[in-house]
């Protein structure tokens, strides 16, 4: 079966969607669904409404994503797939919500009989023999939402409900800059199918106990330099010792400092074993994204994040000289 490649960007929204939808329905093989490092909402939730789809198509398919803990409970048992070593012999690789990859976890990223890229971050280079990357879409799940629409499978609750997480999380519960009345259409498109919305949203707030330990470290060290401009927390190994392994989430307490007053960027260095992850937020169109691809990363204008491969006190320097930049850019006396 011969498809239309296409990665000049060039083509039309609704030509992408339909000629991915005639590959997933088209396709005999086994289809791998793989998404970024440390998957977050609408990373988990794309593809898991994505391989609800195709469950219900007969479809056999691979998903080997290791959620965070919150968001297991949208994940049914043996849904999820262990890391594979290697790819299925002719098989359809998905790969969601990734921008590069170099980022994609679970499986190996090339070797596919056909790749297919689904993402709504502006620095994915279209990778994939099909691609649909979209920045306008404030989650990768409004684009799988489409894909399913155009392979007219009828939604079930079980495929409403991670799509439905996708743009929740993504948007903040539609606080974010990224809720559109074409967000908003969408999602009360999905709670047409019987999502269950109160228990959704509550469920998707709950964290072990651990994590409120972790979350008082974590503000402990709260500071606003740059003239109050940033607010920057951080998380260290130490911290892990004492309060003990958990899962923590760097959006929710990055998300935390953000709304500090007068607060233009708000920065989380969490330490790791291979260096400092920093988590990015910013407002006034102040970019997270241009801040984070000086520091290797990438992301959105309003969320970003970056692995810097140094220990917390060089990664601070650098991370407060590319914020000073970044600001000065706006405009601001840094």
């Amino acid at each position: 079966m011969a498809f239309l490649v296409d990665n000049s960007g060039e083509s039309d929204y609704t030509g992408k969607i339909n000629a991915i939808a005639s590959a997933l329905l088209g396709w005999q093989g086994p289809v791998v669904l793989v998404s970024h490092i440390d998957p977050d909402g609408d990373a988990l939730g794309s593809s898991l409404a994505l391989k609800r789809t195709l469950a219900e198509l007969g479809k056999d398919t691979y998903l080997p994503l290791v959620p965070p803990r919150y968001l297991n409970f949208l994940c049914r048992e043996g849904e999820l797939s262990p890391p594979l070593e290697s790819l299925p012999e002719h098989c359809l690789l998905v790969v969601l919500d990734a921008a590069e990859k170099r980022r994609v976890v679970g499986a190996p990223s090339s070797g596919a009989s056909l790749t297919i890229n689904i993402d709504h971050h502006g620095t994915n280079n279209r990778f994939g023999d099909l691609s649909c990357v979209e920045p306008q879409k404030a989650a990768t799940a409004q684009i799988v939402k489409d894909i399913v629409g155009a392979m007219g499978v009828p939604w079930t609750t079980a495929m409403a409900t991670p799509c439905l997480t996708g743009i929740l999380t993504d948007t903040g519960n539609f606080r974010y800059g990224n809720t559109t009345p074409e967000v908003l259409r969408d999602a009360s498109e999905l709670l047409r199918y019987g999502v269950d919305y109160t228990t959704l949203v509550d469920r998707l707030q709950w964290r072990e106990p651990h994590y409120f330990s972790m979350l008082g470290q974590v503000m402990s060290t709260v500071e606003f330099p740059l003239g109050g401009l940033v607010s920057m927390a951080r998380l260290t190994q130490k911290m892990r010792e004492e309060v003990g392994e958990t899962d923590d989430d760097s959006n929710d307490y990055v998300g935390l400092i953000r709304y500090a007053e007068g607060t233009k960027v708000a920065v989380l260095l969490k330490e790791a074993k291979e260096g400092t992850k920093i988590s990015v937020r910013t407002r006034n169109n102040v970019s997270a994204q241009a801040i984070c691809l000086t520091l290797g990363g990438g992301g959105h204008p309003a969320a970003a994040g970056a692995l810097v491969r140094a220990g917390l006190e060089e990664t601070r320097v650098r991370v407060l000289e590319a914020t000073r930049q970044e600001l000065r850019r706006h405009g601001y006396a840094v």
